[in-house]
């Protein structure tokens, strides 16, 4: 069980700023082959610029690792330690993953890729570690991070590997993009 991501919600009322709403974000989803994972939807925009007026909730939007198009979504994931499922995972729980985050296209697996949760979608991301320690693997080098660390992902093939013995928690900020230039 991961600890729930408080979500604070503030809005405009009459030219004076307010909390909304102040609690556990209501989107959070799991992953039964992997053990301690959740990724919680935290916001999404439609579209850019952002409406900001008359917007008081977004998580009806359709649930997706991609944003809707000109869109973006924030969310935190936690992994938790490979350990939990190394030599248990395979296609089909790959496959069932990907589909109830409503984003089966997005999954690049492989049974000779360098991690079986190896993903590429069509969207700037922003990641930020929050808290622990996480290697990003790439299909050329792999980049160890902990608290702290940032990275910017560009449409690439990558997957989120944790191989120390505590959860790590990371933010994410993605937005669509294109492929071109």
């Amino acid at each position: 069980m991961t600890k729930p991501v408080r979500r604070i919600v503030v809005v405009d009322e009459n030219d004076k700023s307010k909390a909304l709403c102040d609690g556990p974000s209501p989107d959070v989803r799991t992953d039964p082959a992997r053990p301690g994972f959740s990724s919680t939807r935290i916001w999404v925009t439609d579209r850019t610029p952002a409406r900001i007026k008359g917007v008081t909730e977004t998580l009806h939007l359709a649930h997706t690792l991609e944003p809707p198009p000109g869109g973006s979504v924030c969310r935190v994931m936690t992994f938790p330690p490979d350990d939990a499922y190394k030599g248990k995972v395979g296609a089909k729980e790959v496959q069932a993953y990907f589909a109830a985050m409503g984003s089966p296209a997005a999954s690049t697996y492989s049974s000779s890729a360098p991690h079986p949760y190896m993903q590429k979608t069509r969207t700037l991301d922003f990641a930020l570690v929050i808290e622990g320690e996480i290697t990003l693997v790439l299909d050329l080098e792999e980049v160890k991070l902990k608290a702290g660390d940032t990275v910017v992902l560009r449409g690439v093939n990558h997957a989120w590997s944790n191989r120390s013995t505590n959860p790590c928690t990371v933010a994410f900020s993605s937005h669509d993009g294109y492929f071109g230039q």
